[in-house]
């Protein structure tokens, strides 16, 4: 599912393999999920918050971390019309949605939130393209043709492939291989999880 322009997609690592509408194991349907992971703005504030290990965060203080990362630029340099008008989207909209979802606690009145329990031990993830970068399964399909393709010039001795030893290429797409499946990994696990890194997959790095 294509949750914005830069090509991010939301998906969490306890998804159930039945009925969109049945619950997951983390108490979130998949739609659920979806929902609340299809805004760039609800994603960033998961982002934040994982990052204060279960902590309460001031509203204020959240939206102006929201607003940093929403216009790519430090807190300092933002307008007051720029932290305004995220604050008020989150107080008036964003909170509350995710707060009846269960992914965070909200006390409106006291002008605080924090992850719900369910949220803070589930793993969040978004594949974001946004830099121009190409999907696994694009890479990992032109990989497979790329050794169909010196599978049968090695067989029929075509040139140049008939100039390396069959050995040789099985060390190096074995090799190739390894690298690209930590690649992979590490993608998946470290940058693509919210809450990872100083700021989301989305906003580009400096």
């Amino acid at each position: 599912m294509s949750t914005s322009s830069a090509g991010s997609t939301p998906s969490d690592e306890s998804q159930d393999q039945g009925s969109s509408q049945g619950p997951s194991p983390d108490g979130f349907t998949r739609d659920e999920t979806l929902e609340v992971l299809s805004n760039q703005r609800r994603r960033f504030v998961i982002h934040y918050l994982k990052q204060r290990d279960g902590e309460a965060t001031d509203v204020s203080d959240l939206a102006e971390r929201v607003a940093s990362w929403e216009n790519d630029k430090p807190i300092e340099k933002l307008t007051h019309k720029e932290r305004k008008r995220v604050r008020n989207a989150l107080r008036q909209f964003h909170l509350p949605k995710m707060d009846d979802y269960r992914f965070i606690e909200y006390d409106s009145r006291r002008g605080t939130v924090e992850l719900s329990d369910a949220a803070a031990n589930t793993n969040f993830y978004v594949d974001s393209l946004s830099g121009g970068g190409i999907a696994w399964g694009v890479y990992y399909l032109g990989f497979s043709a790329l050794s169909a393709v010196s599978l049968v010039g090695l067989w029929f001795e075509v040139f140049p492939f008939s100039l390396v030893p069959p050995l040789t290429w099985g060390l190096f797409f074995v090799t190739a291989l390894v690298v690209s499946s930590v690649g992979h990994f590490y993608d998946n696990y470290y940058r693509m999880r919210l809450g990872t890194r100083d700021r989301p997959t989305e906003v580009n790095d400096e």
